[in-house]
């Protein structure tokens, strides 16, 4: 019998959810009928594959009032933001489908007399993904839609505290009479997943989540000779010059430190302020984080929901307290939040000061609502900062001097540079990153290239006399 996954709300610690893991003899269905299904795809026009895709879009935008409350009890998020993630998933789809002619157009390398020459991007064939619990629509849709496009067959792996999720993609595209096969949820444990992995059944394999979940996924994949897209996480840091617009930056740095309960791999969890404006910063940033209500997140009052489970809790706060038994100080007196609790993950959000990198908080990812913040002196100190980290996602500089920020970035080790934004996916733009963050890259026209392979026509028209 296969095994039983149970979804833990962190909301009141109930089973919101439960669904046996698929048995092999699914499994393994699930990959023949994927690939029979992707040999007819693979010659739909673009233009048909896209009308498919976006009525899946649609058929999921209507589910909308059921999916605000669902996530809010799957992964705790307050429903006053829930729309937000699913207006992201529109955008980045949106996006992917309708680059997709364009990205995926034949590669012309110019005229050369007596031949005809050019590079097609063929489809990989079956695309596995597996998509985390933090943002489980938009981690999904980087790869979902685009794998469509390009003509794979896709099969999602979602994270079991977001098993609804895979649900409702599943019910999106049955909506939009999707042939059957192309798109498939599986409910599998971990040594099922790395068995498909290893079968040769799947031909590309995107991950979101953990360093050692990017490892075990590298493991199963070695010697397959498959694609590897992996996205492990960060320790994102920020840079605020003195010549910053503070009121902004304040009003921007909190949200991308505490939205999601700090739960985002782009989120900022460390914060190195020019020296000169160091004081008013903090000042104004512990200010405007004791405006969060931190509570059930059903309640249209909450800004500030549980952390996924008590563990996530207790990790950040064992972080807090090997801080301060170092030195640091918490400016943030957590009893003005009555949720707060030991033992619950129901966590007031938390600034730190007096850190350095010798504490875990400011090296190791939190994924949880605490931030620390260092003073600098000049650029130079704050790059050599940003840079003292196994991660590299994004980092995100606050200045009023465009020509500093470029000069600044091209020094960061990571993904994505921001200027006077952070915590944020343009799909324009490539979603890639360096070091532990993982390797590879979704969205954008550069994200077509992960879930496709080149093959190259070499025409030859006149037979020489």
């Amino acid at each position: 019998m296969s095994d039983l996954i149970r979804l833990i709300s962190p909301v009141d610690g109930s089973v919101y959810a439960e669904r046996r893991c698929a048995d092999d003899a699914a499994i393994a269905d699930a990959l023949a009928i994927a690939a029979e299904a992707q040999r007819q795809w693979r010659r739909e026009p673009i233009g048909h594959r896209a009308m498919y895709c976006s009525t899946a879009v649609d058929a999921m935008l209507s589910m909308r009032d059921a999916i605000v409350p669902e996530l809010a009890w799957q992964m705790g998020r307050p429903v006053r933001y829930g729309a937000g993630e699913l207006r992201g998933f529109e955008e980045r789809a949106r996006h992917m489908i309708a680059i997709a002619e364009d990205a995926l157009a034949k590669v012309e390398p110019g005229e050369k007399p007596g031949f005809h020459r050019y590079i097609r991007r063929e489809p990989l064939g079956t695309v596995l993904v597996i998509a985390p619990w933090n943002y489980p629509y938009l981690t999904a849709v980087n790869s979902v839609i685009p794998a469509l496009m390009a003509g794979n067959a896709v099969i999602l792996k979602h994270a079991a505290q977001t098993l609804l999720v895979g649900e409702r993609f599943a019910r999106a595209f049955e909506i939009a009479g999707l042939p059957a096969g192309l798109f498939q949820h599986l409910v599998m444990d971990h040594g099922q997943t790395a068995r498909v992995i290893a079968s040769g059944k799947v031909r590309q394999v995107n991950f979101t989540g953990s360093v050692a979940g990017g490892r075990a996924i590298e493991a199963a994949a070695s010697g397959h000779f498959l694609g590897v897209g992996l996205e492990l996480g960060g320790k994102d840091p920020a840079y605020v010059r003195s010549d910053a617009d503070l009121g902004f930056a304040v009003e921007n740095l909190v949200d991308g430190s505490f939205f999601n309960s700090g739960q985002s791999c782009c989120g900022i969890e460390r914060i190195y302020v020019d020296r000169k404006v160091y004081r008013e910063f903090v000042d104004r940033f512990v200010h405007l984080t004791e405006a969060y209500v931190l509570g059930n997140p059903l309640e249209e009052t909450t800004t500030l929901g549980p952390l996924i489970k008590t563990s996530s809790a207790e990790f950040v706060r064992g972080q807090i307290a090997e801080a301060l038994a170092k030195g640091a100080r918490a400016l943030i007196d957590a009893r003005r939040f009555s949720a707060d609790a030991q033992g619950t993950p129901y966590m007031a959000p938390q600034v730190l000061v007096d850190v350095d990198h010798s504490m875990s908080v400011m090296r190791d990812e939190s994924l949880g609502p605490v931030v620390g913040f260092m003073p600098v002196d000049d650029d130079q100190e704050a790059i050599a900062l940003m840079n003292d980290s196994p991660y590299g996602l994004t980092a995100s500089i606050w200045t009023a001097d465009a020509d500093a920020a470029e000069h600044i970035g091209d020094a960061i080790e990571t993904g994505t540079v921001f200027m006077n934004r952070c915590d944020y996916l343009d799909p324009a733009l490539a979603w890639t990153g360096v070091k532990d963050t993982g390797r590879g890259a979704t969205l954008s026209r550069i994200g077509y290239e992960t879930l496709t392979r080149p093959k190259s026509f070499h025409l030859r028209r006149e037979i020489p006399a």
